[in-house]
């Protein structure tokens, strides 16, 4: 995720230099035209069984469960995955489905995620859904590869932000996101890259007004108009 003001946030997300112009331009000759969309194919996702003690979040069909929080059509379920494509500008979607009400506290949170090139996304944990803008509760679980921001995949955003890139575009890989009384531990590809424990004096991080472990639901990431990103084999333990 790329936190900026609106406008502002579209021309550095999308890559768009933020400038006059050249004095072509700005007598009116056509501006450079953005890259062409990524259209190579991308590989359906692996095949897991679902472990006898997680529940499935996703049918693999549709976005039964899920409420979209933004443009309708940043999201759509294909090739068995949640696809993650910010058309329209930035827009999020919520679990919002009856396990556990929706509403998780300790859990292990499993699935698998993609990143095309250049794009961004996350996974929001103990969130709650909004009709627009940034989620304003619960931390992001950053998912990057290439993309100009350089908080790369597995990162707590803005909390425990990593530069380690940990996979290739267009490459599936498993992550694991656990949250355990004041403790969350992220995964990639079975090497744990975060262990955060939350501070007895934490209020918030400087950005989000209550990045802070409570109760709440999950939500992923469409972030802009160039980012696609993917979520297959979604699935939680809740933990006491």
């Amino acid at each position: 995720m790329t936190r900026v003001m609106p406008t502002l946030a579209l021309l550095v997300a999308t890559g768009v230099a933020i400038s006059a112009g050249t004095p072509a331009q700005q007598a009116g000759a056509p501006a450079t035209p953005p890259p062409a969309a990524n259209t190579t194919p991308w590989p359906a996702p692996p095949a897991t069984k679902l472990e006898s003690d997680y529940t499935s979040l996703f049918n693999g069909k549709d976005l039964t469960g899920w409420k979209i929080g933004g443009p309708a059509n940043s999201f759509s379920a294909e090739q068995g995955a949640i696809v993650a494509h910010g058309l329209s500008g930035a827009g999020h979607l919520y679990y919002d489905g009856a396990v556990e009400n929706h509403l998780f506290r300790n859990f292990t949170l499993r699935l698998d995620v993609m990143a095309r090139n250049r794009s961004n996304g996350g996974v929001y944990i103990l969130t709650e859904f909004q009709e627009t803008g940034f989620p304003g509760k619960g931390f992001e679980v950053q998912v990057n590869n290439s993309h100009t921001d350089r908080i790369r995949g597995g990162s707590l955003y803005h909390v425990v932000d990593l530069s380690n890139i940990p996979a290739k575009d267009d490459e599936w890989y498993p992550m694991e996101i656990n949250v355990q009384d004041m403790v969350i531990t992220i995964t990639v590809k079975g090497e744990q890259v975060v262990r955060w424990k939350q501070p007895a004096d934490w209020n918030s991080n400087y950005d989000t007004p209550s990045r802070k472990i409570a109760p709440g639901t999950f939500a992923f990431q469409a972030h802009d108009p160039n980012s696609v990103t993917a979520y297959a084999n979604i699935r939680v333990k809740a933990l006491k």
